[in-house]
């Protein structure tokens, strides 16, 4: 679009022709226990990269869809479908272009039908410039050739996002950011580990993510690595302690396609020259609110699904009771749940502070608060704070349907309580750096992971004050 003041964007990446079959089923073969689906709808979408480049297109960018085409059938519908909203520059393929048909019944799949084995046989020149003169590249690499055709002008200039598959080959050195699923990252990792021999054994699921996407990003040498998770948002990776962002509802539809709307919003925003964690922010806003209106199911000929009001994705606890901590980490791992913990002194309850436990809370399966003592808060805060006592500061706190118990500590540090309670996660807010995180070595040693999530800026107890006092003079 034109004047809408988005930079253009180019992708680089394998098209896709998809199609949904939706029906019903009620009833199963006489001649095999299989379902027999009733065909109602039938739907057809790009796919693949050509799916990454609709969405960015219904952002608001020009957007210039670098892709293997070829004569077949399923290229000249692709042609159609793309017609009008971005800009296509064929790259010859080896056959068919690839279709994926999903059957669903009841909304769910039942079975998928692939055709088409076409590869992208070679660059053209045409291609080479347009990604030479591309103020920003995505690349969306499905594995069947297009990235590797382009690879040599590519790393002349590193796209900004690269979406990898592990048919596919590495992003170049010096690409902005990569967007592995967690599958994807797990397999990746798994190849690099055993070429760097830098794995290491055991820890927990939010532990070992994290220790793939930093091996990912000293693997590729890339600036940094994003973890898609599903429901639990992305996880952020430079190298060293990861900044994790949750999502900010779960919703349980079609999420097919959510990866492509991941990488299509974090290189757009990328573009308009947003920061990276910034740019991951928005990407797992825009693929949560994509999976809450339909995801990729939802979409007609390329057509972006809007997405309603979001409902919340909180659970209820029972606030009018004081829960035990240890009881309700037992709880939580007797059904194989994972223990989420959160620190600090919670004086004046603002904003900032409820963002924070909303979101830890997401995380995992409970929320304990450790909190500081009030002399805890004199040592570290001076004198005349807390504000509030202890009793106010718990009870406000255990009234948040986000936090599950408070376990309170007087030491300056909450070490010591945290080596008693073990959770899985241990969260700081984003202010905080590497050097901040004493607590990320001793989570290592029953395998829990230090994380930081993204700060509320302009918030803080101390900020309050200050206007109370303003005020009051």
């Amino acid at each position: 679009m034109p004047g809408s003041g988005k930079a253009p964007l180019v992708v680089v990446g394998d098209a896709l022709l998809d199609r949904d079959l939706t029906g019903s089923a009620d009833r199963l073969a006489p001649d095999a226990p299989v379902p027999v689906v009733a065909e109602r709808t039938r739907r057809t979408r790009p796919g693949g990269a050509a799916l990454a480049a609709c969405l960015a297109a219904r952002d608001g960018r020009d957007v210039t869809l670098v892709t293997g085409v070829g004569d077949d059938a399923a290229s000249e519908e692709l042609r159609r479908m793309l017609d009008g909203r971005v800009k296509v520059i064929g790259l010859p393929l080896t056959g068919a272009l690839p279709e994926k048909t999903r059957v669903l019944a009841q909304g769910r799949p039942v079975v998928r039908l692939d055709r088409g084995d076409g590869r992208v046989r070679e660059a053209t020149d045409e291609a080479r410039e347009a990604v030479r003169e591309a103020p920003a590249v995505l690349v969306s690499d499905y594995g069947r050739g297009a990235a590797d055709a382009l690879r040599d002008v590519l790393a002349e200039r590193p796209p900004v996002v690269w979406d990898p598959h592990p048919r596919g080959g590495p992003p170049v050195p010096g690409t902005r950011l990569v967007t592995p699923a967690r599958s994807e990252a797990h397999a990746l990792a798994a190849t690099a580990e055993d070429q760097d021999a830098t794995g290491a054994p055991g820890g927990s699921d939010l532990r070992v993510a994290a220790r793939e996407a930093a091996t990912l990003v000293r693997h590729w040498r890339a600036t940094s690595v994003a973890v898609t998770m599903g429901a639990r948002g992305a996880l952020l990776s430079y190298g060293d302690h990861p900044l994790l962002v949750p999502a900010p509802a779960v919703h349980h539809g079609d999420t097919c396609g959510a990866g492509d709307r991941f990488a299509a919003t974090a290189a757009g925003l990328l573009a308009d020259g947003t920061l990276v964690g910034e740019a991951v922010e928005g990407a797992v806003a825009a693929a949560t609110e994509f999976v809450a209106a339909g995801g990729a199911g939802a979409l007609a000929d390329g057509t972006s699904p809007e997405a309603d009001a979001l409902p919340s994705g909180e659970e209820s606890t029972d606030t009018d009771a004081a829960p035990d901590p240890h009881t309700v980490i037992a709880r939580a791992r007797a059904a194989g749940g994972t223990v989420v913990a959160a620190g600090g002194c919670f004086d004046l309850l603002h904003a900032g502070h409820v963002g924070l436990l909303q979101a830890a809370r997401r995380i995992g399966d409970c929320l304990v608060v450790c909190l500081n003592s009030d002399a805890s808060v004199r040592r570290r805060k001076g004198a005349g704070r807390p504000v509030n006592p202890l009793a106010d500061r718990i009870r406000v706190l255990r009234a948040l349907a986000c936090v599950d118990a408070v376990a309170v500590f007087d030491e300056d540090t909450p070490e010591q309580l945290l080596a008693e309670l073990r959770p899985d996660v241990w969260v700081k807010g984003g202010d905080y750096t590497g050097a901040d995180l004493p607590e990320a070595a001793l989570l290592q040693e029953w395998g829990g992971q230090a994380v930081l999530l993204p700060y509320l800026a302009g918030r803080s107890s101390t900020t309050l004050l200050g206007r109370a006092a303003e005020g009051a003079r």
